[in-house]
């Protein structure tokens, strides 16, 4: 499964790599400037063919890529002869204008972009398959007391439900994961269902230094009844089955699965368990297996909402995924600000590493349901990626998309060329810049790994 993994986050980050090179690669033919190589992934060759002038390269790290352009070194060579600029030389990168630099800088990240919004636009011009709970909470603070929690503060209590944030529609749960995520530290309206009254509340949510998403400290209810159980599992071992409903554990009555799962917080040897299948009480003993950081695992999964969104118009749907695409990049941006905030850098910045497990993960575990459902999801988080690498590259940083432009602007402000030292001495930094990143990420790529 693992080695299946990798594959397919390989593959998927291929997948946004490769666009993100198509994009200079054409604006580089359209800007009549020369490319000499276009490759997928780093390192020497494994694979490559020459068409015409371009040799197309498979990188023996199939993990980046890029697009060599003639003459987008000159500057180095011009400083080491001691020249005041770079001499142009028509069909090299240098050579052309600054506009032309940076249609050809801007065009990888606008492709990445674009890509995101065609992803999602088929994704919803298709309809697809959701799986999510009711808008129904639980409460953390009953399952860790004594601890301070949003939720508590503003008044909510178990049982509710969260029906509108800030005025939009929240049906499901994961309406308000995602109200609430994107938003901590800020005030949000709640609008909440109290056993048929409708009540007006407000809610801070915490920054969650660990992720940089916002929290208020609730789970979902769910009834505890049980959908299945993994076969070979603890629960299966003790005789449970899908459609029976957990009444009773260790002599304590169980409102929701959330009541059901605190008793593992303490890691007992079994459980007691009391359960009603078709009218009749049963018992059973549960030997629950736990990982290796201590969280407990019954094999036992809990009915869930399933529901299909509508197929659109194709115009419908570029809409959606236009609409999705640039929600995704606004909040994208608004991450970047919590980063200086006190977040867990080591969790909240991914590496490569880490970015081709989770591809894979979520592929695999979407392929594990079905076919469509493993794609739809693969997909989704595909365009995910590419928005961040839009935004990533875009950043004013050196040896970056985003530098360059900054570098051509000035260029097209003072009407010649900047000074070879100067480039290389930005070049110098960027490198440096981004290979110090390179390590911490990878750093926490691997402290994930051994978390997982």
């Amino acid at each position: 499964m693992l080695i299946l993994k990798i594959l397919l986050g390989l593959a998927g980050l291929g997948v946004v790599v490769f666009v993100h090179e198509l994009g200079h690669f054409l604006a580089a033919r359209l800007m009549g400037i020369d490319v000499e190589a276009f490759s997928i992934g780093w390192g020497k060759p494994v694979l490559k063919k020459k068409l015409g002038a371009v040799e197309y390269r498979l990188g023996m790290f199939p993990l980046g890529g890029y697009c060599k352009m003639r003459g987008e070194n000159e500057f180095q060579e011009a400083w080491e002869n001691r020249q005041n600029a770079v001499t142009p030389v028509p069909g090299t990168f240098l050579g052309a204008g600054p506009f032309r630099r940076i249609v050809v800088s801007l065009a990888g990240p606008f492709f990445n972009l674009v890509f995101a919004v065609l992803v999602l636009s088929v994704i919803w011009g298709c309809g697809f398959e959701v799986n999510t709970l009711s808008n129904r909470i639980v409460l953390a603070s009953e399952i860790n007391p004594g601890q301070p929690y949003p939720a508590d503060e503003a008044g909510l209590k178990t049982g509710d439900r969260i029906i509108e944030i800030n005025g939009r529609k929240t049906p499901y749960y994961h309406d308000i994961q995602e109200n609430i995520a994107v938003n901590p530290e800020k005030a949000l309206a709640l609008t909440v269902d109290r056993e048929g009254e409708t009540l007006s509340l407000a809610v801070k949510p915490n920054l969650d230094k660990s992720t940089g998403a916002g929290r208020i400290g609730v789970y979902f209810w769910t009834d505890p009844v049980i959908e299945n159980v993994r076969a070979g599992g603890p629960a299966a071992a003790a005789g449970l089955q899908g459609g029976d409903r957990i009444l009773r554990v260790n002599g304590e009555e169980i409102r929701h699965s959330v009541d059901f799962f605190r008793f593992l917080d303490t890691a007992p040897p079994s459980l007691s368990v009391e359960y009603d299948r078709n009218g009749e009480p049963r018992n059973a003993t549960i030997i629950p297996l736990y990982a290796e950081d201590g969280s407990g695992d019954l094999g036992i999964n809990y009915q869930y909402i399933s529901y299909r969104t509508p197929a659109l118009s194709p115009f419908a749907a570029l809409l959606k995924g236009a609409g999705e695409s640039w929600k995704t990049f606004v909040v994208s941006l608004r991450s970047l600000g919590l980063l200086f905030r006190g977040v867990d850098l080591t969790q909240a910045v991914s590496g490569p590493v880490r970015i081709t497990y989770m591809v894979g993960d979520i592929a695999a575990e979407g392929f594990g349901q079905s076919f469509g459902t493993g794609l739809r999801s693969m997909a989704d988080f595909l365009a995910l990626i590419s928005i961040a690498l839009c935004i990533m590259n875009l950043l004013p940083l050196p040896v970056l998309d985003g530098g360059m432009i900054v570098l051509f602007i000035i260029e097209a402000i003072k009407r010649k060329p900047l000074h070879p030292r100067f480039i290389s001495a930005f070049q110098t930094v960027g490198v440096v810049l981004i290979f110090g990143l390179m390590i911490f990420a990878v750093f926490g790529d691997i402290l994930y790994l051994v978390r997982r």
